[in-house]
């Protein structure tokens, strides 16, 4: 017969994991709708500058910048691969280091110089775990990265693509659609050749005629780097509000889990205490019966 007193001391502990598991879920649902109005925010931005280099190329401007034009020789490339510094999110963390070890394969198989950096604990020492040497970390971004610090690295790239040092940049994270899909994709940044693609192109706009001041020229060489920062940005923000989705669920089903592991202990004490019971009544019973 099980121990009463072990199934009540096991019925606490499942409890207190119950507290933890339901307080990270609330945590994760307020960090993940702030998260959620960033992204969304830097996703307007980002449709909005794509929105005006279409403009610019239906005034007949022959598109032409440094960080547009495809490198046919490519000698060194950059993988980026962005994780979150914590775990208990599920799959989050696995799917997207699986996907970014076999992007790095295929960049070894392909380009001679090949640099990888990461972004979060958790990606960082697991490729490390599969032997991939990580040439940069970064672990200062939590659930609100902010603009600045993505900026710095982006300058980065550019100053190296610019220098001829970076031929191609590829980003591997999670793209964040809606509050119930998200999916690992692998993305290449630079060079920059699907600027001119709107997403949600205003069909309005794109007949109403514009004047471009000072010159569509001179306004094109500050929108292109502007875009590429900005989408870089926008990894970053995806890749955050993702984590806190997949927290979110994760934790939700942990909180579930524990409530049905607490009635299944519940219900094994109250039998085992009733046992118990019954037992010693029949003990006493026997012992009445033997002295009459």
């Amino acid at each position: 017969m099980a121990n009463p007193r072990l199934l009540d001391k096991r019925r606490k502990s499942v409890k207190n994991i119950r507290k933890i598991t339901r307080t990270m879920e609330l945590i994760a649902t307020a960090r993940f709708k702030k998260a959620m109005d960033r992204a969304s925010a830097a996703t307007a931005y980002t449709n909005r500058i794509t929105q005006l280099v279409a403009d610019l190329m239906q005034t007949g401007l022959e598109v032409s910048h440094p960080l547009l034009a495809k490198r046919d020789n490519e000698q060194n490339a950059t993988l980026l691969v962005l994780t979150a510094n914590r775990g208990l999110c599920g799959g989050f963390n696995g799917n997207v280091i699986r996907a970014g070890a076999r992007q790095w394969d295929a960049l070894e198989a392909s380009v001679p110089n090949c640099r990888l950096e990461v972004s979060g604990k958790r990606g960082i020492s697991g490729m490390s775990y599969r032997g991939i040497a990580v040439a940069e970390g970064f672990t200062q971004f939590e659930d609100k990265p902010r603009f600045d610090e993505v900026e710095a690295i982006a300058t980065r790239y550019l100053n190296e693509f610019a220098a001829g040092k970076l031929d191609r940049l590829d980003v591997v994270y999670t793209r964040f659609l809606n509050a119930a899909r998200q999916q690992v994709v692998v993305e290449t940044l630079l060079p920059l050749g699907s600027l001119g693609d709107v997403e949600k192109a205003d069909s309005a706009s794109a007949n109403t005629p514009y004047e471009f001041l000072p010159s569509p020229e001179s306004i094109l060489e500050e929108v292109v780097p502007t875009s590429f920062k900005v989408k870089l940005f926008k990894c970053f923000l995806d890749t955050a509000v993702s984590e806190q989705i997949a927290r979110r669920v994760a934790m939700k089903g942990a909180t579930e889990n524990a409530d049905d592991l607490i009635k299944s202990l519940s219900m094994q004490y109250n039998r085992a205490r009733q046992g118990r019971i019954t037992n010693e009544l029949m003990d006493l019973i026997g012992g009445v019966n033997a002295l009459s």
